[in-house]
């Protein structure tokens, strides 16, 4: 017979292991609750951001939307102080009025590239999202919307893809796809002759260098060119469209020659030194390019025979560099006029007036080491990704540690992605972008001397081989009276091997 003692202990236990599991239960409930919030959280997060990147991007489309419609106002105004001039003064200026027709026939040529180039874009994201229902929808800048773009450079927004060896090393990189097709509803006048030779070429089919696209029926309908998504935007916007039809001419352009060979020859030469005997090697050393615009010296990189990636932050700039890069048939395919929009210091008005080809060459026959790409985003944020420490042999800068808020970072992060051993090319000048950005009182931006930014870099294991002045230009028309000159920085940096036990 059992003692009662013992029956009571017994009874009473099942009891104290309930009241232990419904604690637990509680317990894991109220974590799954804590974990589902979390996750929420994360999602609203992401709907956000991915809500003011497409209200951005939405914004710098209507800017290249824009284009003509910005043009024309600024004819009719210059027609309107030709038209205040006494019949005695007109007479002495009697082309004018001609003039003002080839303008708009200039206009309507390069509206015609802008409309070809947006069609062939594929937006990364859905532009039909909203920051209606997000939280802090009054958060009213994307990120993107804070880079400035002047007359010497540019910082925007938006993923341009070639080849893709280095994608998966990237978890920022934007899978953008894309497909080529006629535009001709999307011409805003009647096309001038330069456009119908343009329209004439546009049937042809060539060899992409991203050959990883979408379905045609995918990008049929082009819902983010629909008016009720596009918005109006301000001409400063429109002037940083005007600003890279300006930056064609340097890298895509025989008459940018000048300027790639002030700039872009020496980094070139450069590394060919540095690098002898990479053709022998299995594998190509590998060469980043941050800030790479419109793509041309990523690619002549690439030609001498290394795996380059160009990383770039500017829609404004991807979308065209994707288009010259994916889409270009044959050499001097398109015909632009980049210098209409300015009446001033012209030598003459067919100075002013005269057309460029582009491109110069066809990317996809120049002659590209496999590994070729272009890569989208913040260059701090995509390459502070642990998997990139150490990863390049490389890192090309040419007119891009000036546009950073804290350079500081930027030396850091170039510190951190190239192996021991590895050299940093450095060219151009300390313009800081964010130095006089007016209205945004809170806006970062750490100016150093050239001199500080030498002993920060000393500071993260560089050591000078190579240091000389640079005179050049960038992005100035070779004919007119002014041309802005910088003595830019040139310099080969090396990261120090680490030391071993």
């Amino acid at each position: 017979m059992i003692p009662s003692s013992e029956i009571t202990e017994t009874a009473t236990a099942p009891e104290t292991v309930k009241s232990t599991s419904t604690e637990n239960e509680r317990i894991e409930m109220v974590g799954e609750v804590d974990d589902e919030e979390e996750e929420k959280k994360i999602r609203r997060q992401k709907k956000l951001e991915e809500a003011l990147e497409a209200k951005s991007l939405r914004r710098i489309i209507s800017a290249y939307l824009n284009y003509p419609e910005a043009a024309e106002e600024d004819l009719k105004k210059w027609e309107r102080s030709y038209r205040k001039l006494s019949p005695a003064h007109k007479a002495l200026i009697p082309h004018y009025a001609l003039k003002f027709q080839r303008l708009r026939r200039c206009i309507s040529t390069n509206s015609y590239f802008i409309f070809n180039m947006l069609q062939a874009f594929e937006p990364p994201i859905d532009l039909s999202q909203d920051l209606d229902g997000c939280e802090d929808s009054n958060l009213d800048c994307a990120p993107h919307e804070k880079y400035i773009l002047d007359e010497r450079h540019d910082s925007s927004c938006q993923p341009a893809l070639t080849n893709n060896s280095h994608e998966e090393e990237s978890k920022r990189m934007h899978d953008s796809e894309f497909q080529k097709k006629e535009a001709n509803d999307l011409s805003p006048m009647n096309h001038s002759e330069d456009a119908r030779n343009n329209d004439e070429r546009n049937d042809c089919d060539g060899g992409h260098l991203n050959h990883d696209h979408g379905n045609a029926s995918s990008v049929s309908s082009h819902d983010w060119l629909d008016p009720s998504l596009q918005t109006h935007v301000p001409l400063v916007d429109v002037d940083k469209v005007r600003c890279i039809i300006r930056n064609i001419v340097r890298d895509w352009a025989a008459e940018g020659q000048k300027e790639r060979d002030q700039c872009y020859k020496p980094i070139l030469d450069e590394l060919d030194s540095l690098f002898p005997d990479r053709q022998k090697k299995s594998t190509p050393p590998s060469c980043l390019v941050p800030g790479a615009g419109l793509g041309r010296l990523a690619l002549e990189i690439s030609c001498l025979g290394f795996i380059s990636q160009g990383n770039e932050f500017s829609y404004y700039m991807m979308i065209c560099s994707s288009f010259i890069l994916n889409y270009a048939q044959v050499p001097n395919e398109w015909t632009i006029y980049p210098w209409i929009h300015s009446n001033c210091n012209s030598l003459s008005d067919n100075d002013q007036l005269r057309p460029v080809s582009i491109p110069d060459i066809h990317p996809a026959s120049a002659g590209i080491t496999e590994g070729f790409s272009m890569c989208g985003g913040d260059f701090v944020e995509v390459y502070n990704e642990s998997c990139q420490a150490g990863m390049w042999d490389a890192v090309v800068t040419c007119f891009f540690i000036d546009t950073a808020h804290n350079i500081i970072e930027y030396i850091e992060t170039i510190s951190k992605i190239l192996k021991d051993g590895g050299v940093w090319i450095n060219l151009g000048p300390l313009l800081y972008h964010f130095a006089d950005t007016y209205g945004h009182g809170n806006e970062m931006s750490i100016e150093l001397s050239l001199e500080d930014v030498k002993r920060v870099a000393s500071q993260y294991g560089f050591e000078i081989e190579k240091e000389r002045t640079i005179e050049t230009t960038y992005t100035t028309n070779p004919r007119s009276m002014m041309q802005n000159r910088y003595y830019a920085a040139f310099w080969t940096m090396r990261k120090k091997r680490a030391i071993t036990a």
